[in-house]
C-alpha cells in the first residue's frame, strides 16, 4: 500500500505523462525536495537539497524545473512583494501569511476565503485560473521579539 508521499509521486508521474514531459531524475528530485518541505522554499533552497543527491545539477536547472512544475499545476508560486520567488508543493486549498520581518511563509486555512470568486467582468477579458489570499504581517515569533525590545 502506498503512503501519501508515494501517492503524490505517482500522481506527479501521471501528470508528467499527461503533459508529455519527460520524467527525468532532475524533475523527480526537484519535485521530491519541494514536496518534503513545508517552508515554501526558494529555488536556491531546493537546489541545495537536490544537489545532495544529484551533485552535477545546476541552479538554473532547478529554477527552470520549479517554473515548469508551476506551469503544469504540480506546484504553486507563492507571490510576494518583491522578494525571492518561493514555491509551494501543497496543492490543497489554503492561504498564505508572510511575516514581513523574518520572511517566513505560513499556511493557514480560513473557510471564508475558500470560495472567493474573481469579479465576473474579469471573465470577459481574461481566463481566471484561481483566486488566492496572501496576508502580510508579523509572525508570533517576530512580534514577541519586538515586544521584548519595547519593554526593555
Amino acid at each position: 500500500m502506498l503512503n501519501n508521499f508515494d501517492k503524490k509521486i505517482e500522481s506527479f508521474y501521471g501528470l508528467c505523462r499527461q503533459k508529455r514531459l519527460k520524467i527525468t531524475p532532475q524533475r523527480i528530485e526537484v519535485y521530491k525536495a519541494l514536496m518534503s518541505s513545508d517552508e515554501h522554499p526558494s529555488a536556491e533552497t531546493v537546489y541545495k537539497k537536490v544537489k545532495k543527491n544529484l551533485p552535477n545539477v545546476s541552479l538554473d536547472t532547478v529554477n527552470r524545473t520549479l517554473n515548469t512544475l508551476s506551469l503544469i499545476g504540480a506546484a504553486f508560486v507563492v507571490e510576494g512583494s518583491g522578494d525571492v520567488k518561493r514555491f509551494d508543493g501543497n496543492l490543497e486549498n489554503h492561504q498564505h501569511f508572510k511575516c514581513v520581518k523574518c520572511k517566513k511563509i505560513f499556511d493557514f486555512q480560513h473557510n471564508a476565503f475558500e470560495n472567493i470568486k474573481a469579479p465576473e467582468e474579469l471573465g470577459h477579458k481574461f481566463k481566471v485560473l484561481r483566486a488566492t489570499v496572501y496576508i502580510e504581517g508579523l509572525c508570533q515569533s517576530c512580534l514577541e521579539k519586538e515586544n521584548k525590545i519595547q519593554t526593555n
